[in-house]
């Protein structure tokens, strides 16, 4: 997390390559992705609210899916094998992780499409839920923030629902010069002093997350409703919104 205006951002063949190599540590569902807060009660949350809101999903879209552990929980949640998934990601390695573990659970080949959801096309009106789990952190301007909350509230059926955990920001100086200190405690305890700087060091480098409210109104003004916050920790989110019928 910044507190510089002045960056200079990894490319996106750089973040590739980093996650290329860091499969295994998003490969496991009780810790889930140790360095963000609240991780794994986050996901089981995001599982929950999606499957509520849409319990006869057939079509699921999972965008900066990792190893797969948001979709997978959402499955469990679900208790059905019925289901569609699309799986997106930056990194290779990632995506056949992924689809070597959701293979097991549902009756159809998982859908791997390899790329910068920037890029992709993601379909029109095709997906009853839509995870986005440690990724939108990585778009950078205002137009993209926009572009990519459209063009993920179009590829949603009417009724279909959009679920983010994600690093914020906070808008007010105070508020986030606290929030870095606490997240910094948080990964000291994990790792030690070493650890805090590490990730700190590839955050400062590869992310560029905006605040909880600007999220939550750029979704607004893409056209969802319903906007909800299921949980926020320090510089943590988990929230999600609906397409209208």
């Amino acid at each position: 997390m910044s507190d510089s205006p002045q960056r200079q951002w990894s490319t996106v063949e750089q973040i590739r390559e980093r996650f290329d190599n860091d499969v295994e540590r998003f490969s496991n569902l009780e810790t889930g992705q140790a360095a963000a807060m609240d991780s794994p009660l986050c996901t089981r949350l995001i599982a929950q609210a999606a499957s509520a809101v849409n319990p006869q999903a057939t079509a699921v879209l999972d965008i900066g899916c990792g190893a797969g552990n948001y979709t997978l929980v959402f499955l469990q949640e679900l208790a059905r094998r019925d289901i569609h998934c699309t799986l997106v990601d930056l990194s290779r390695p990632m995506l056949d992780r992924a689809v070597q573990r959701i293979s097991l659970q549902v009756n159809y080949p998982p859908v791997a499409l390899q790329g910068d959801v920037r890029e992709l096309d993601l379909g029109q009106n095709q997906h009853d839920v839509i995870l986005a789990a440690a990724v939108l952190h990585h778009l950078r301007s205002d137009a993209e923030w926009e572009a990519v909350f459209r063009k993920l509230l179009a590829a949603l059926k009417p009724g279909g629902s959009l679920w983010i955990y994600d690093m914020v920001e906070h808008d007010q100086p105070a508020i986030h010069a606290l929030m870095k200190q606490r997240y910094a405690h948080y990964l000291e305890g994990l790792g030690g002093v070493g650890y805090r700087e590490k990730v700190f060091a590839y955050i400062e480098q590869e992310d560029t997350p905006r605040s909880l409210a600007y999220q939550l109104k750029c979704m607004s003004y893409a056209g969802f409703v319903d906007e909800v916050v299921l949980h926020k920790s320090g510089c943590f989110a988990a929230f999600g919104a609906i397409k209208p019928e």
